[in-house]
Order: structure tokens, then sequence, then C-alpha cells
């Protein structure tokens, strides 16, 4: 009679349960997956093997390398060097935790150059070889620049002397050599690859079916689930067999692909890479000059790549019959990064700027929300930033853009699959990274060099006393914002006051009476002085802190800053000046966005909440 008893108690209990609701979440083992995202690995001690050349020799090491200048580097959104080491760090800090899935979502390599890609392959066959580590690459608009495998080369390596140094791939290149310039450097090894050189040499890395694979397909794939053998697989994977028409006469390769890694777990790689003929063909054409680059994403994808949205569904669809978690990433972000904040951006600094092209519409949200993608991790912007976003049709995409490890603040993120509903998210910031100060010795060299030809944009050689990887980059984002966003991107009337304008100056210049200010800044625990110790420039600096690092940037920000920019948002949000209005909700906003740092996702209640801001 009792185990009756309690036979009928378990059914009473299972009948609430479903009564009431609610579904019983399945207890898997935690199945860990690292996402690096734009590492634009550049292999700098790489020789390039039909070139005399090894480089420049490294006074300090004697090892010969062949890096980029500094002064190339503080100029750019990506550090072109010192990205080296703190991958090999990212790398040792995932087989620490013991991860042994690691997803790559584009820009990988620094424009697809073969010596950089062979580079990043033999890396990643050691770490496979060694530790048992599955790598799955997708591909982004620096891996390749253009369909086809294109001439190319780079002005701006460092050479004997300080001196720039020119590596290019064809003397076509070479414009008038100038005055003291030193003798380009003619290799193969720099020109940019297509899609098939690339996914040739990174084809063990989900481009191809592998035999450990227990599940992988192809939008082009014609086999069923339950019929799958490594054979088919192999014989669908041919690049002539995955490619979609670009107009009447063009087709071009798609990298996309469906991988089950490990019982249960499918990573849908998505190849959201568009070149759009830059003018009416009316041929084929493999000139890679005749497209453009792929850096807009997932607008063209809806307008050029349909295939995409409706293999999407099609995996989605399966996945959920078949109990799959369904994990998606590719290189471009599925929902608006800037915190909402992009049509007043649009208003304050122009369409044109802060790379707002780059914005994917919300039409781009809602199809593939609607299409089944529930997670999808990105990068493309080298931003620590959760997006979310729900459909009319009430389903839910949690974008989660993954940091670049070649820019502030360099991170990769850890997904923990805890049950078919359930995840956590977990940024990991590589702080230090070993050798990363290595290379200053050479810079001096370039800087002393600078300093003799009176260079006018000269970069701030402070940035060689920084101590560790992480502040290194914070250094460079700095850098960045002086020598290339301020001059670029910001209203030159606004910026000319506002930058030297202390905050206490600010305040007073535009807000209401000082009695009642001063009440204000009494009631928040403030006073005056909290604001005599930053200008505008600090203020638009840590707002590129925020932008890039999202809440990963507040300890660098610090917690009396962040509370009196709070406050200052918060007594000018009325002022009159339509500026400065859309400037501080602007600011606001990048500061108030969705947890980025370490978060849980639940699919059952589609939450998500901070584990640590």
């Amino acid at each position: 009679m009792n185990r009756l008893s309690n036979q009928c108690v378990g059914i009473i209990v299972l009948m609430i349960l479903i009564s009431c609701g609610k579904s019983i979440k399945t207890k898997q083992d935690p199945v860990r997956i690292a996402f690096i995202a734009d590492a634009h690995f550049q292999d700098i001690y790489a020789h390039f093997e039909d070139a005399d050349y090894k480089g420049i020799e490294n006074p300090k090491t004697g090892q010969f390398v062949n890096i980029r200048t500094m002064q190339a580097q503080l100029q750019s959104t990506r550090i072109f060097n010192e990205n080296y080491f703190a991958f090999i760090e990212a790398l040792d800090d995932i087989v620490a935790r013991g991860i042994k899935y690691v997803a790559l979502p584009g820009d990988f390599s620094d424009d697809g150059q073969p010596v950089h890609v062979k580079g990043l392959r033999k890396i990643l066959d050691r770490y496979s070889q060694k530790h048992g580590i599955l790598f799955f690459a997708t591909a982004g608009n620096h891996d390749p620049v253009k369909p086809f495998t294109q001439e190319a080369g780079k002005t701006d390596f460092l050479g004997l002397g300080g001196k720039e140094q020119i590596i290019t791939s064809s003397v076509k290149n070479l414009k008038d050599t100038a005055e003291g310039q030193l003798k380009p450097i003619i290799t193969s090894e720099i020109k940019k690859w297509g899609y098939k050189d690339i996914l040739n040499e990174m084809s063990s890395f989900g481009f191809y079916p592998q035999k450990e694979y227990l599940y992988w397909e192809t939008p082009f794939s014609s086999y069923a689930y339950n019929e799958y053998s490594f054979d088919k697989a192999q014989a669908a994977s041919n690049l002539n067999k995955r490619t979609y028409q670009i107009d009447a006469h063009n087709a071009h390769p798609d990298a996309s692909y469906l991988v089950e890694p490990t019982d249960g777990v499918w990573l849908l790689a998505i190849d959201a890479n568009v070149y759009v003929p830059n003018k009416e063909l009316t041929e084929t054409s493999t000139n890679p000059s005749d497209y453009s680059g792929a850096s807009t994403g997932y607008n063209n994808v809806l307008l050029q790549k349909t295939h995409l949205i409706t293999w999407v569904k099609k995996v989605a669809k399966l996945a959920k019959e078949k109990g799959k978690v369904l994990i998606a990433f590719s290189h471009y972000p599925m929902v608006e990064f800037n915190d909402d904040a992009s049509e007043e951006m649009k208003a304050f600094f122009g369409a044109d700027k802060m790379q707002l092209h780059r914005v994917p519409k919300t039409d781009v949200a809602e199809v593939f929300a609607d299409a089944g993608i529930q997670i999808h991790f990105g990068g493309h912007m080298h931003i620590n930033d959760t997006g979310v976003k729900t459909s009319k049709k009430g389903n839910t995409l949690f974008n989660i853009q993954t940091p670049s490890l070649a820019a502030y603040a360099p991170g990769y993120k850890v997904l923990t699959i805890l049950s078919k509903t359930d995840f956590d998210v977990e940024t990991v910031i590589i702080n230090k990274a070993k050798n990363f100060n290595s290379l200053f010795p050479l810079y001096e060299q370039e800087y002393t060099y600078l300093s003799e030809t009176d260079s006018s944009t000269i970069w701030n050689k402070d940035i060689l006393t920084t101590e560790n990887y992480k502040d290194f980059t914070k250094f460079h984002l700095k850098e960045l914002v002086r020598l290339r966003f301020l001059p670029s991107d910001w209203p030159k009337v606004f910026a000319d006051s506002f930058l030297t304008t202390s905050g206490k100056d600010l305040l007073l210049k535009n807000s209401r009476s000082t009695e009642l200010l001063n009440a204000h800044l009494l009631a928040n625990n403030l006073t005056l002085e909290a604001f005599e110790t930053w200008t505008g420039f600090d203020m638009v600096n840590d707002f590129y802190k925020l932008r890039s690092a999202d809440q990963l940037a507040f300890a660098d920000i610090g917690k009396n800053r962040l509370k009196a920019y709070q406050f200052i948002c918060e007594e000018l949000k009325d002022v009159t000046d339509e500026k400065l209005k859309l400037w501080l909700s602007i600011f606001e906003k990048s500061r108030k966005g969705a947890p980025s740092n370490h978060f849980r996702i639940d699919l059952e209640d589609d939450t998500i909440k901070n584990i640590t801001p």
C-alpha cells in the first residue's frame, strides 16, 4: 500500500506541475564553449617563404619579427601585433579551464594573408593535438576581404631605423618611391586570400566535415539527420556545391555549416558575408574589385542571402524535434548594439559616422528570432554587449557581442549549457599576456625616427610604460579617440567647446539655480568638487570605454566618476542646447545596457539576469 501511495503522490505532483504550465527542465552535464571573436591574428614571427627577408631584429630578444608600426596601431580599431600574445594567453586560459570547444566568430585573421592564416592554423593544430580542443570558425569580413584572392600589401610594416617598410604581393601595387624610403619587399605571402584558399587551410576547424563530428551539414546538403554519414557529408562539402546567386551571372561561396560536436549540442555557424557588385555585371567575374567589402553584415543578408533564412528555420525546427540545444554564431551582430541609442547617434554624429552603417535593422532580429534563433554570438564591432529583441510574434533573441582580443577590453566569452533552457555566459578578460611588451624596444626606434621628422600626429610614448595587456589596450583606445575618432566623427563646433570644459563648469553653466543644485548634490552625497577633476575629454574617453566594454568598463571609470556622470545627465536632461541634450542621452543609454559581464539566460521565461555586474 505504501508504494502505491507514493506512486499516487508522484502522479498528483506531476499533474499539478503540468496544470501550472511549468515544464520540467531536463538535467544534463554542463557543456562549455568558448567564443573568441576578432582575434585578427598576425603571425609576427613568420618568415616569408618566397622572399629573402626575415623582418627586423628585436635588440632585446635577438628574434626577427614582422610587425606593423605603433603609428598604424594607434589609428586602427584593432591592435596588429600584441594581440598575438593575447591570443596565446586566451588559449592557455581555455586549456586551464578544461574547455574542449572553441568557436571563432570571424576575423580570425587580419585580411586573410597566407602567412597569417598558415600561422594561425599551426597554432590551432597544436592546441587540438595537445589538448583535444575542437575549433569551429566562421568567416568574417577580414577573412576573406573579397570572395576571390587578390594582390595586396601594407605600407606600414616597421622597418630598419624606425621607418615604415612596404611589404606587398606585387610590384603593380607600388607607387613612386619617396626619397629615403626603404626598399619594398615583394612576397606572395601577403596577398589577400579568397574563400577557396582560406577554407582549405582552415578545413579542419568546422568548414569541412571531420570524422569525430556526430553530424555536419550546410544550407545546400540534401541528406536527412537520421541518414547521416561522414562520406555523405564529405561529398556535399565541396565548395562548388556551396554557392548562391549574387546576380544573373555570378555565384559566390557560402561557408555556413551546422555541426554537432557532442551529443545534444548543435553549433550553427552562419556565414553572413555578402559581397555586392559595385556595378551591374553582364558576365561572370572573379575580379575582386568588382565587388564591395562585406562589413555591412545582416542588412545585406536579408537582400542577398534569403536561402540562409530558409535553412535556419529548417535547422531550428529540427533541433526542437530532436531535443538539441541550438547555439548560433556568426561574425555580425543580429541586434542593435548601441543600447538603443542609434537614432540619437545619427542625429548627433551623422548617419555616416561611428560605424552606424553596421547597425542591423530591426528586421534582422525579427526575421532570425522568428526563424528560431534564441542565442547568437557575434563579433565584428570589437565590443562587449548584449542585445535582447522580442519579435512581434513573441519570439526572443539574445545577441551576445563577443569582445575582441585586439581591442579594449580584451577578452572572450564562455557559454555554459546548464540545461536545454538555462545558460550561463561569462566574459573572461585577458588582463595579462606574457611577453606583450617584448616589442617595445622596436617602437622606441620608431618614436625616435618620428620625433626627428617632426610628425604632427606622433603617438604618445607613455603607452610604452603600460604594465599589462589590458592597460595597453586601454591606452590604445585613448590614443584612438585622440588621433582618429575625435577628428573624424565628432561635430567640430561642439567638440571645440565641450572637450576643454570641466565637469563643474558644465554643471554650473547649464544647471538650475545654485541653491537647488546644491540641495540636489547633497541629496545624492555629491559635492561640486566631484566635478572639478574631469573635463569633457575625460567624459568622451569614458564614453568610448563604455561603448567598447560596457559593464567591464565600470571598474576602470570608477564608481564616483560614474555617479557624477549619472548626476549630470539627469540634471541637464532638459537643457536647451539640443546637441548637448543629445550627447547626454547617448551617454546615459551607454551606461545602462543589458547585462554583459557574467549573466544567466533562461529561455523558458525569456529572461536575462546579472550574476556579476
